[in-house]
């Protein structure tokens, strides 16, 4: 009777035996993929000009020649 009090009901315990170490790999590899990609974006904005220049925009009474108009 002892020994049917403490039998394992709960099936096999060894199989789930490396979620806990794989859930951590995986989750350390997205942290650091992580931190890369933000270091990465930090370099690349630091290289950009502080300021654009401003690309001239044709005038509204310039129109294209190929554009037909209606009249």
């Amino acid at each position: 009777m002892i020994r049917w009090l403490a039998a394992n009901n709960f099936g096999d315990t060894m199989g789930g035996g490396l979620a806990g170490p794989t859930g951590l790999v995986i989750i350390l590899l997205l942290v650091i993929g992580t931190v890369l990609l933000i270091r990465n974006m930090n370099a690349r904005l630091r290289r950009l000009p502080e300021r654009f220049e401003s690309a001239e925009r044709p005038d509204a009474d310039d129109k294209p020649k190929d554009v037909a108009t209606e009249d």
